[in-house]
């Protein structure tokens, strides 16, 4: 049945409890820019730090309300508004987070994992080289 799953992953415990835990993980890593933590954590805030580094490059006070309300520290949102005026993401359109697995854990065999915000620009794909093209002559006979 798919009652109550609109909402996404609940990370093993009761809404409330993942509302919190979810924004506490999100403070944490505005606040610290890499923070250490389990891999279905870090897949389930990677969309909520994709909006507010979205609406805080947007940099409206609407948007500034909507990061604070969903992060819970208007500080934190402060610098990464800040961040994003300077043109740290000005090049990227998404993809703000980076996630690197350390291997599982010792106790329990969970996965763990390191994400971080992605500070590097975004490299030009370069283009394969196009080879030139020569014209045949025809022999008029």
């Amino acid at each position: 049945m798919r009652h109550n799953k609109k909402r996404g992953m609940k990370l093993g415990t009761d809404a409330s409890h993942t509302k919190a835990m979810k924004k506490s993980l999100l403070k944490a890593l505005l606040a610290n820019d890499r923070i250490k933590t389990l891999e279905q954590r870090a897949k389930a805030i990677r969309p909520d730090v994709d909006k507010v580094i979205t609406w805080a490059k947007t940099g409206d006070l609407a948007s500034r309300r909507l990061a604070i309300a969903k992060v819970g520290d208007a500080q934190s949102v402060g610098e990464i508004s800040d961040k994003a005026a300077q043109g740290m993401w000005a090049d990227r359109n998404g993809g703000y987070t980076r996630i690197m697995k350390l291997g599982p854990r010792k106790g329990d065999a969970a996965e763990v994992v390191i994400i971080e915000l992605v500070t590097e620009p975004v490299k030009a794909k370069a283009a394969a080289p196009v080879a030139e093209v020569t014209k045949v002559e025809e022999d008029a006979e």
